[in-house]
């Protein structure tokens, strides 16, 4: 069977929403466009001035709120830096992070899915030209559908890939076979990619997007299944250019 692309996904705010895309322009050594563009701090954060890129325990995220994992992107406007998000138990709303106005309205949005024993939303975050992902280095994550549908199977529940917060999603490899690509490379479309390291998983992924709700453990099944906490992989941009759902992938 051949490999290929199946799903693009950018998730303009940190923990706040996914956003599937039918193609997209990648640049050598540069992250996934538009990806976790904004972050939002919370009110302990240890952040430098100006901010600069730092861990992910200075922001929201999923695993101090699984609530959080339920929030979509509808839409965004890349020129306009816009974003419209959704979710659940919350009116479908519209932002533009960097206006002081709507980053206040962002905040307060956010709240009600935030644990109300942790640190408020403090502060929307952007550092121009770099992503402000759980790594500094500009890395784009890359998953296998056959991966996640083998954990599905043996969770016995199907598991939606947005659990995972991927950039590419590939349809056509063995289970688990893009770990044993890692020092290797790969090419998308008239992309080349190199493989560096397996993404190491937290308890976020046991959320389901649908619902905010932690409703499977997959952490004990990812060790149960493949003896560690690995899903997917990170790679970086050697050679860019577009890329689009249904190109081949070729290792």
């Amino acid at each position: 069977m051949t490999a290929r692309v199946a799903h693009l996904v950018r998730h303009p705010i940190k923990s706040a929403g996914f956003e599937e895309v039918a193609e997209v322009r990648l640049t050598t050594g540069a992250a996934f466009p538009f990806d976790r563009v904004w972050a939002v701090a919370h009110a302990a954060a240890r952040l430098s001035e100006p901010p600069t890129w730092a861990s992910k325990l200075q922001f929201l995220r999923g695993w101090g709120s699984a609530d959080l994992m339920a929030v979509s992107c509808i839409s965004s406007d890349v020129d306009k830096g816009e974003v419209t998000l959704a979710h659940p138990r919350r009116a479908q709303a519209t932002f533009r992070p960097d206006d002081a106005a709507d980053a206040a309205r962002l905040m307060e949005w956010l709240r009600p899915l935030w644990p109300a024993n942790r640190p408020d939303p403090a502060r929307v975050v952007r550092v121009p030209g770099q992503a402000l992902t759980d790594q500094e280095q500009p890395f784009i994550s890359i998953n296998s559908l056959s991966s996640l549908a083998d954990l599905s199977r043996r969770t016995g529940q199907p598991l939606s890939l947005h659990r995972w917060r991927g950039n590419i999603w590939v349809d056509g490899w063995e289970p688990m076979a893009e770990l044993d690509l890692i020092g290797g490379e790969i090419t998308l479309g008239d992309v080349r990619l190199l493989i560096e390291e397996p993404i190491g998983r937290c308890r976020a992924t046991g959320a389901n997007p649908d619902t905010g709700v932690q409703d499977v453990d997959t952490m004990t099944a990812l060790d149960a299944a493949y003896g560690h906490t690995d899903f997917g992989v990170f790679a970086r941009v050697v050679e860019g250019g577009r890329v689009a759902r249904g190109d081949e992938v070729r290792a």
